[in-house]
């Protein structure tokens, strides 16, 4: 359907209260962009309404940036989309989003949209909240689903409905990988196969961030699973010395030389480490950021952080820019520390 007002005699039709889902794309579907379909329709059911929408946003593109080079496959998008179980396809053209040329009144993304990627594609957030805000209401839907790979986009996308009152639940999926770990994308298939092979080190990175997490969390676990046992000072593994427990004094002794040495940065340390050795690879990765920020607002976190994080990279190889990410959670979890699910 490429004009609104097809789409909203559809939705007339079809349409059920509380049942309408959109999944918002560039279009160059891939299987990731099907699993967030298939959540959509799993969500509102066999009789619910599913749109998918197919627009390349040409306000989310800045100067120098692949907008002409954006693979436009509307024909397998089509085929894609109705086999994962979309509706309808909302494909319009730029003069059906954008009658009277570009919008002279636009979403500002704010302090958050100027970090990691936003400082790297100055305005792009900007574009990409414009045409977000537009399409949801062209689409008037109950529930939006959004992948997780695009971290920083879905977090200010829950921000600018939280914040704009947008009567929309925000859904976030998570991130589709192929065998090989590198995250679906449609810019993937401009890589050759060895600048493939070179952009496998941003999952390699992330993966190996997340290891050395795992790693600092069972060795927490065993401090806490330690007797009681301290002496006046409160020295847990002097005492458990004098008690003849060397295995357990070794462990709190460990315990403390991480809290000295791990935490947020040593998780920085390793998957930078995987990047610098991709920098002297042929082709090489030339990094653009490598960030471990708190998912509210985007801002790194402390070395001492509990709670919630993302740790987020992006980085070119050849021609092509790559973007990924992974959830982690530092401390034990707690109930009231809000992750990357779903929000209103």
């Amino acid at each position: 359907m490429p004009t609104a007002g097809e789409l909203r005699a559809a939705a007339a039709r079809h349409g059920a209260p509380g049942r309408n889902a959109v999944v918002m794309t560039m279009g160059a579907l891939h299987e990731g962009h099907a699993t967030l379909i298939c959540a959509a329709r799993a969500r509102v059911g066999a009789d619910g309404f599913v749109v998918v929408t197919v627009f390349v946003n040409p306000l989310q593109f800045g100067a120098g940036e692949d907008l002409d080079r954006y693979p436009r496959t509307l024909d397998a998008d089509l085929e894609l989309a109705l086999d994962a179980g979309a509706s309808v396809v909302f494909a319009p053209s730029v003069d059906e989003v954008y009658p009277g040329g570009e919008p002279q009144v636009r979403i500002t993304a704010g302090p958050m949209g100027e970090r990691l990627e936003g400082a790297s594609r100055p305005g792009h957030f900007d574009g990409m909240l414009t045409v977000v805000a537009k399409l949801l209401h062209l689409t008037a839907p109950d529930l939006a689903f959004f992948g997780q790979k695009d971290a920083q986009q879905l977090a200010l996308i829950r921000r600018m409905v939280r914040d704009l009152n947008f009567p929309v639940e925000v859904v976030g999926v998570e991130t589709v990988r192929e065998d090989d770990g590198l995250a679906l994308s449609s810019r993937n298939r401009y890589l050759s196969a060895e600048e493939r092979r070179t952009a496998l080190a941003l999952s390699r990175a992330l993966f190996a961030g997340r290891e050395r997490l795992a790693a600092q969390e069972a060795l927490r676990a065993r401090a806490d699973a330690l007797p009681n046992g301290r002496d006046r000072a409160g020295n847990r593994a002097e005492a458990l010395s004098r008690l003849g427990e060397a295995r357990a004094a070794a462990d709190a002794h460990a315990v403390a030389q991480a809290a000295e040495h791990g935490g947020a940065g040593a998780v920085r340390a390793a998957a930078r480490a995987v990047l610098d050795e991709a920098a002297g690879a042929e082709p090489p990765l030339t990094l653009d950021y490598l960030a471990l920020v708190d998912p509210a607002d985007f801002t790194e976190v402390a070395d001492d952080h509990d709670g919630e994080a993302v740790l987020a990279v992006a980085a070119r190889v050849g021609a092509t820019r790559l973007i990924d990410n992974i959830p982690l959670s530092f401390g034990p979890p707690s109930p009231e520390t809000p992750t990357l699910g779903a929000t209103k």
